[in-house]
């Protein structure tokens, strides 16, 4: 289920939930580039996660799809208004895949596509992933698979101090251990990318 940018286990999971991007920003970009608000939206491995209830609490129409490579769509054609993907789904452009998309997408619908952007924190404690480098270059997939890119400026916010580096240790070990230490403040910045595009634009 793709409600957290990473895997973690049990309590670890359950604090990072807590503490991801607590002032709603991701929801806020998906309906400002959707929008979302009164429509009908497909949510890919997004079943029981927070994402799905706040797309409801807009006023979101969602319908669940699990997560396939390549992606398809058991729904007929022009039944949604908005595709979404967060982390999981998408993973790069596949003409083929954006074919399926732009089947089940009405005129004027769009594709959203979550990934992390880099360039922050949580980079840092990660190291190098494709969404941090090629993915969102210039001559990268969705940049030049017909997507645009807004980034958000988000963040992990704790409690206290301690709580971050806690979590940060626990989770990451050494390399959460040494962000934490150059924490001013209880959060970790988190940029994150919605890749975006209308049906049948290139791919």
């Amino acid at each position: 289920m793709s409600d957290l940018p990473l895997s973690l286990h049990g309590d670890l999971a359950g604090r990072l939930a807590s503490a991801l991007d607590v002032e709603g920003k991701i929801l806020r970009g998906l309906d400002a580039l959707g929008p979302v608000a009164g429509r009908d939206v497909l949510l890919v491995d997004g079943a029981g996660a927070a994402a799905a209830a706040g797309l409801g609490v807009l006023g979101a129409r969602v319908v669940h799809q699990p997560l396939a490579a390549p992606f398809r769509a058991d729904l007929p054609d022009g039944s949604v208004d908005v595709v979404i993907g967060l982390w999981s789904a998408f993973r790069g452009v596949d003409p083929a895949e954006a074919a399926e998309v732009d089947r089940i997408l009405r005129p004027e619908g769009r594709l959203l596509v979550v990934h992390d952007y880099g360039r922050d924190d949580v980079s840092r404690v990660l190291g190098d992933r494709p969404e941090y480098g090629a993915w969102s270059r210039r001559t990268g997939p969705f940049l030049t698979g017909g997507f645009r890119v807004r980034v958000l400026h988000c963040f992990w916010t704790f409690e206290s101090a301690d709580a971050t580096t806690s979590f940060l240790t626990e989770a990451f070990g050494e390399s959460g251990a040494i962000v934490a230490a150059t924490l001013k403040r209880p959060r970790v910045s988190y940029n994150v990318a919605i890749y975006h595009r209308s049906r049948g634009g290139p791919a």
